[in-house]
């Protein structure tokens, strides 16, 4: 052990008539732990949040998406789509056709976008329809009852629909008569129920066969666009771009960080005021230290005076208050990571801060803590406590031994 460093934790035991001293100094690494466990907690909810939006976005809609510019729906869908097997980037694409519709049952009645699909290349794009929370996909197209339709867990439990319901689609556009425009009606059977953990979805979305959708929306064979999964997200625009090429000036693409662009934007200034706000906290608890430091110099006066006359340097004494500021921020910083770290798995993993799902779209406040967000903390933490120390480490090297020692 260093001189210096003896002498700075000799510093840090307080004698009896020390003890404001010794307490000041206390609630200074509390303050730093408590600061640091905050910053960690709340970039965990920041991270949590935005990793679940994107997982549940992604497990919910393709990457890309290629759309007709008209709007009437695309003719020859099979051959079309058969044009995009080859490219670059594009691990599986898939036809779709939406739609707004009304699903009513005896009980109630509710808005839902419907989606016509095919079965076997729908599940090699989105993968929301891969884990049931009810029913089985392949019971949509059973040949022995009525047309089968997935429903999102909170559009069927508003409507008072199970399994095996037969509900009614209203297609509010219906169909041309002589006599003009009348809604049409079409029954299905709940073939499953979907969880996607996300509210959006899982309160408006329903999903049919490719086939019973447009008997439903009274379509001919069309689709309303092709949905595309990449092998890499973030080549989302480059690989539209060249979909956009392929398919002609007739169409557009939309991509996962357009659609949802606003939203990962106010995530991240969400994240970036949070950090300067607690920041500013932790600044609060860091300045905790240079208090307790100056108390410690004026207490040591005489000792300061007595180290000096017996020859160590202001470097010396300089780096005794630096270590013992030091020492008390990195005391609170470790504290505070580790405090800050447990606190933050321990509410994930039971989900203890439930939420509105119907207003923030997750039914609990996720918390994903990662390492590199630790380190940073840390670091500027630590940072922190060092500037802190520079004042009174300075002063304390301005002590004259001669005239502190006078009368003595």
């Amino acid at each position: 052990m260093s001189f210096e460093t003896f002498v700075a934790l000799r510093y840090l035991r307080a004698k009896s008539r020390e003890r404001f001293v010794s307490l000041v100094t206390v609630l200074s690494a509390v303050g730093v732990a408590t600061g640091v466990a905050a910053l960690v907690i709340a970039l965990a909810i920041n991270n949590g949040v935005e990793q679940d939006l994107q997982r549940y976005l992604l497990g919910a809609t393709a990457h890309v998406r290629l759309l007709e510019k008209s709007n009437s729906g695309i003719e020859n869908w099979r051959e079309f789509i058969a044009e995009f097997d080859d490219v670059e980037g594009v691990a599986a694409a898939a036809p779709a056709l939406w739609g707004e519709v009304m699903v009513s049952t005896p009980v109630r009645s509710g808005f839902a976008y419907l989606k016509g699909i095919d079965i076997e290349r729908e599940l090699d794009v989105v993968g929301m329809l891969n884990d049931l929370k009810e029913g089985s996909v392949s019971d949509l197209d059973r040949a022995d009852d009525y047309p089968g339709i997935i429903l999102g867990k909170d559009l069927a439990e508003h409507i008072g629909a199970r399994l095996e319901t037969v509900v009614t689609i209203i297609n509010p556009q219906g169909e041309m008569t002589p006599f003009g425009p009348i809604t049409s009606q079409k029954r299905f059977r709940v073939a499953g129920v979907m969880d996607s953990g996300f509210f959006l979805y899982d309160n408006q979305w329903a999903v049919a066969t490719l086939t019973a959708t447009q008997q439903a929306l009274n379509v001919g064979d069309v689709i309303s666009g092709v949905e595309f999964k990449l092998d890499d997200l973030d080549k989302a625009e480059p690989v539209a771009e060249r979909l956009e090429a392929i398919a002609g000036s007739n169409f557009g693409t939309t991509n996962w960080k357009e659609e949802n662009r606003s939203l990962f934007q106010a995530l991240e200034v969400e994240k970036l005021v949070t950090a300067i706000t607690i920041g500013l906290i932790m600044l609060v608890a860091a300045l905790n230290i240079l208090t307790s430091l100056v108390m410690m110099v004026m207490e040591k006066r005489k000792g300061i005076a007595i180290l000096k006359s017996l020859g160590a340097s202001a470097a010396q004494v300089r780096k005794i208050f630096v270590l013992q500021g030091m020492i008390i921020g990195a005391a609170g910083t470790a504290v505070g990571l580790v405090l800050g770290h447990i606190l933050a798995l321990v509410c994930n993993a039971h989900k203890l801060i439930p939420l509105d799902a119907a207003v923030y779209g997750l039914s609990h406040v996720p918390f994903a803590p990662r390492l590199i967000d630790g380190i940073l903390v840390g670091v500027a933490a630590l940072l922190m406590s060092y500037l802190t120390t520079l004042y009174p480490s300075s002063s304390a090297t301005r002590i004259a031994p001669a005239h502190v020692l006078r009368y003595e």
